[in-house]
């Protein structure tokens, strides 16, 4: 009785690391949240620059891998696999220099930066959101949780382009 039990035991066991291995597996396959920062993405070239306003109150710049930036200068949609749009954001501050040069406020500058944000195009990977999976970094470098990783998609697929908003400023 004391070895079937001991087998019944190691069964059960096998049963639920298979489980477990299995789920996680399904979880990082099924995924379309990017989880780290592109090395290098700094030196990447500028798209274009961004004001939000409303309780975001910040501007930033656009940025994009050499992939991505031949797709916007050959107007080539949809993007090609391995493009990655960068959107670097600072809080939008007056510049205290360049308001006491010019005697007004008129000059605003990026302040605090308040997060980083990927869009990373594999259209195998990320099939279930249109070939795009989203990013977002606070400033230390933290990863966004699911909550708000799940409003990323939806809300880019509504752009015409590609669920992309941003344009190839010239």
């Amino acid at each position: 009785m004391r070895r079937f039990g001991f087998y019944l035991v190691a069964i059960a066991v096998t049963v639920c690391v298979v489980a477990v291995i299995s789920s996680a597996s399904a979880q990082s396959a099924g995924s379309v949240f990017v989880t780290k920062i592109p090395v290098g993405y700094r030196d990447w070239k500028l798209i274009s620059v961004a004001h939000e306003e409303a309780n975001l109150n910040s501007f930033g710049a656009v940025l994009g891998n050499d992939v991505a930036i031949q797709a916007y200068r050959d107007g080539k949609l949809p993007f090609p696999d391995g493009a990655i749009i960068a959107a670097l954001h600072y809080r939008f501050v007056p510049s205290e220099e360049n308001n006491k040069a010019f005697g007004q406020t008129q000059s605003f500058v990026a302040g605090d930066p308040t997060n980083v944000q990927f869009m990373v195009k594999d259209s195998k990977k990320y099939a279930s959101t249109g070939g795009w999976g989203y990013g977002h970094f606070s400033q230390d470098g933290t990863p966004g949780g699911d909550a708000l990783l799940k409003t990323c998609s939806p809300c880019h697929a509504k752009a015409v382009r590609d669920s992309v908003f941003t344009r190839y400023s010239r």
